[in-house]
């Protein structure tokens, strides 16, 4: 087990109030400007309602010039936001990077010590992974989203067709569409986007070895799995949602691990007790954690593996 005390304090962790350090700064000045966004973002797509009603009448009534104009006018501005959306994991995948940057750098001996030391971009890191787990819960229970934007696609090919001026095109070109139809395609798309972009950041770093990478991540998942499942740090959270938190970065750091070493966090070598980790996310209240264990079961690359221990699937079998 990692030397967790440094991290955690007497209670709760210190991580949780971390102030950068000066040799912090720079990279967490700029990562902050792009969290700062990130609560915004969730209210956008919580209050996200959808044109169900509009597309469904201008479908049923084609020749009803009045129900299209009304369809595509609750279009256009709901696909301005969904490319809020898109464009905000591109700057979040950016803000991943140089996080990585800075907490696999050869300037501490080990994970821990980067831990320790930098604690503001360690939570910085949880809050990103945090943001994309919630991101992509909403995104999941909203079928209206990829409704509202394949009806626009669908719409913005008709009026090419018959050389219709279409005032929404200026806000999404097709290149753009086919990348955003592609983020939005995907089951988990902000998990997505960050899974590839450490899996990214890995081979463009070809001369940092590859533990410096998972050591931190198998670190993070040990330090949430401890503070859940131990009474003594359990009982100092200030609130239920301090335990989501923690929930939601233990599962994010285990898929990004699982995608980034090279056999995954399911295998014996793998430096993750994921037996333990299935078991705190399991002796949570019911219904609280469906989709983390869904995005355990559906948006890992190993699980299924051969090599992968029986008991690990059958606690993970729905």
């Amino acid at each position: 087990r990692p030397r967790l005390s440094p991290i955690l304090g007497k209670g709760c962790p210190r991580i949780s109030h971390a102030q950068p350090t000066d040799a912090e700064r720079e990279v967490w000045e700029e990562v902050d400007v792009v969290l700062k966004d990130a609560a915004a973002i969730l209210d956008e797509l919580q209050a996200y309602k959808g044109a169900g009603r509009e597309i469904r009448e201008a479908i049923q009534n084609p020749s009803d010039e009045g129900l299209q104009d009304e369809a595509w006018a609750a279009v256009v501005p709901l696909v301005g936001r969904l490319k809020k959306f898109y464009e905000f994991s591109q700057r979040l995948e950016a803000a991943l990077h140089r996080l990585l940057r800075a907490l696999t750098s050869e300037s501490y001996n080990d994970p821990m010590q980067h831990l320790e030391r930098e604690q503001a971009l360690a939570k910085q890191f949880a809050e990103i992974l945090h943001f994309t787990l919630r991101f992509d819960e909403l995104k999941m229970t909203n079928p209206a989203i990829q409704n509202d934007f394949s009806y626009y696609r669908r719409t913005l090919n008709r009026m090419r067709i018959n050389n219709v001026p279409a005032e929404g095109e200026n806000e999404v070109n097709n290149e753009l569409a086919n990348r955003i139809s592609l983020f939005y395609a995907d089951a988990t798309p902000m998990l997505k986007t960050l899974s590839d972009g450490t899996t990214k950041f890995v081979s463009e770093n070809k001369n940092l070895p590859i533990e410096n990478t998972t050591d931190v991540l198998s670190t993070m998942a040990s330090v949430c799995k401890v503070m859940l499942e131990n009474p003594d740090y359990r009982c100092r959270f200030s609130s239920e949602e301090t335990v989501s938190f923690c929930l939601r970065v233990m599962v994010g750091v285990i898929i990004l691990y699982d995608y980034v070493h090279p056999v995954g966090a399911f295998s014996k070598s793998s430096k993750i007790d994921m037996k333990g980790c299935i078991k705190v996310l399991k002796d949570q209240p019911p219904n609280t954690v469906d989709g983390l264990l869904n995005a355990l079961r559906y948006t890992t690359k190993h699980l299924n593996d051969e090599s992968t221990n029986k008991t690990i699937k059958a606690m993970l079998q729905p």
